[in-house]
């Protein structure tokens, strides 16, 4: 009997810590076709600590290049490139809201194939997310053992 009620405890907590740990980190990889004379625009929402690592390359027919920037929540630049075929760039937010990349095939005559990467790592006052929950975990995991050691004892 007493088996079957810790069970669902069980679960619960197991539940309840893989919830936790999912969202660690946001990664995405898109491809898409950026046409001529056009301009193609991705956003992506962050929050203030997050570390984000933005990579694309450029297929084309004769010429596999592109402009790129990125603008912040006010609309300022963040990075531009201008005629990039690869780019690999990192930052880490600075001010909490939707920051736009921006995919500018508007100087070239010919349609342009991008393969986009980013991912998103999140900080907690200055720690990975991942560090800071399982310090989170580990000391509610020493709690449980300190009450289970100091209920045990004999008064």
């Amino acid at each position: 009997m007493t088996r079957l009620k810790k069970e669902p405890i069980r679960f619960l907590f197991a539940v309840i810590v893989f919830t936790i740990l999912i969202q660690l980190a946001d990664a995405t990889a898109i491809s898409f076709t950026v046409p001529k004379g056009e301009e193609i625009t991705k956003s992506i929402s962050l929050v203030v600590e997050d570390h984000v690592l933005v990579k694309f390359t450029v297929v084309g027919q004769t010429e596999s290049t592109l402009d790129f920037n990125i603008t912040d929540p006010h609309g300022n630049m963040e990075a531009e490139y201008s005629k990039e075929s690869a780019v690999s760039y990192s930052f880490v937010c600075d001010e909490a809201g939707k920051y736009v990349l921006h995919f500018s095939n508007v100087h070239y005559s010919e349609d342009k194939f991008v393969t986009l990467n980013y991912e998103i790592a999140h900080y907690i006052f200055g720690i990975p997310q991942m560090l800071f929950l399982t310090i989170i975990i580990v000391l509610v995991c020493m709690g449980a053992v300190a009450t289970f050691i100091l209920m045990g004892k004999p008064h």
